[in-house]
């Protein structure tokens, strides 16, 4: 059995303007010890769709469909106060800017302990010396000094290896890292991204990546989902989707990654904006962005076809190239 099974899961925001559909029948299953990434632009539903697993949005947001499984036990509607058993002790977060995560009126000290008396039945001298102890494993140094120190006194990759620390403090059986390396530099993400690989192999947990950068997915997940427009695309192994991507946003995706071979030449940037959520076209929501799209493609929404055992994808295009197959192997006989 799945550490978690999601299956299409809905989630909505009911706005003055309309029902936004923020996520649209979402469905997936996280093995222990894997990583998982989400990919998209953002308002793709990669955020929301986290948010719903741990039933953290905003007030004007609900889950509207769906299961979230988590070793069994349905999620979804199981109320508040099942949640809070969850969240810390089974799935922790880290959010994506730590500066807006910790509150800078505490020192680094008192909301570790704080988290690790909540979710734990450690007293408070126990607190503390777990706090110190986790501050080790991500590789702050002088953590009893840094315990003192507040949330301004430490440089931004500090911040968030503080923030790695704290979810990882109750030993969660799946951390779910939201953008954690964006507002970092490039060495720093280096850095971050490595200290979660050897964590991850340490502690054996599940990762949930939700990123943009598809060299953080190449680097860190095993499997990858493709979102657009609140919905899955593409969904299978990370070198299935580098190696043979089978959706148009996934391909769009791709080119547009600088790499070594094409210096000197310009990066060809997916066209237009994401798709008005409060109004959703019949067909495609990619459709008005897609440089292959056919006339099918905007009449009708193509389901998800299954390419191999590790991989599908919902686009026309693969409908398309398995009826020019069918056609010549007929052709053939």
């Amino acid at each position: 059995m799945s550490l978690l099974e999601v299956k299409n899961l809905q989630t909505s925001f009911f706005t003055d303007a309309g029902e936004v559909r923020a996520v649209n029948g979402v469905s997936f299953n996280l093995e222990r010890g894997k990583v998982l990434g989400i990919v998209g632009e953002s308002g793709s539903g990669k955020s929301v769709t986290a948010y719903s697993i741990m039933q953290i949005l905003a007030d004007t947001g609900k889950i509207v469909g769906g299961s979230v499984k988590l070793d069994g036990q349905e999620l979804v509607g199981a109320g508040e106060k099942v949640m809070r058993t969850v969240r810390g002790n089974k799935i922790s977060i880290i959010f994506q800017d730590p500066m807006t995560s910790l509150n800078p009126t505490y020192t680094i000290g008192h909301q570790l302990m704080e988290a690790i008396m909540l979710h734990t039945d450690r007293n408070k001298q126990q607190a503390y010396e777990r706090a110190v102890e986790m501050l080790k494993l991500v590789n702050v140094n002088e953590p009893e000094r840094r315990m003192k120190q507040y949330p301004h006194e430490h440089s931004g990759g500090m911040r968030q290896r503080v923030m790695i620390a704290m979810a990882l403090a109750c030993e969660p059986d799946i951390l779910i890292a939201d953008e954690p390396t964006t507002a970092l530099d490039v060495t720093i993400q280096a850095q971050i991204l490595e200290l979660m690989q050897s964590l991850q192999r340490e502690l054996g947990m599940a990762i949930i990546m939700i990123t943009h950068d598809l060299g953080v997915v190449a680097q860190l997940c095993d499997e990858v989902i493709v979102m657009y427009a609140g919905s899955i695309c593409e969904q299978g192994t990370a070198d299935e989707i580098f190696y043979h991507p089978c959706h148009e946003y996934t391909k769009g995706l791709m080119r547009s990654i600088p790499s070594v071979d094409s210096a000197g030449t310009k990066l060809k940037p997916i066209t237009g904006t994401p798709i008005d959520l409060l109004n959703m076209p019949k067909g495609c929501p990619f459709a008005p962005r897609c440089d292959a799209a056919m006339k099918i493609c905007i009449q009708q929404r193509c389901e998800r076809m299954q390419i191999n055992d590790d991989h599908a994808a919902a686009c026309w295009m693969n409908v398309k190239a398995a009826m020019e197959r069918q056609s010549d192997e007929g052709e053939e006989a």
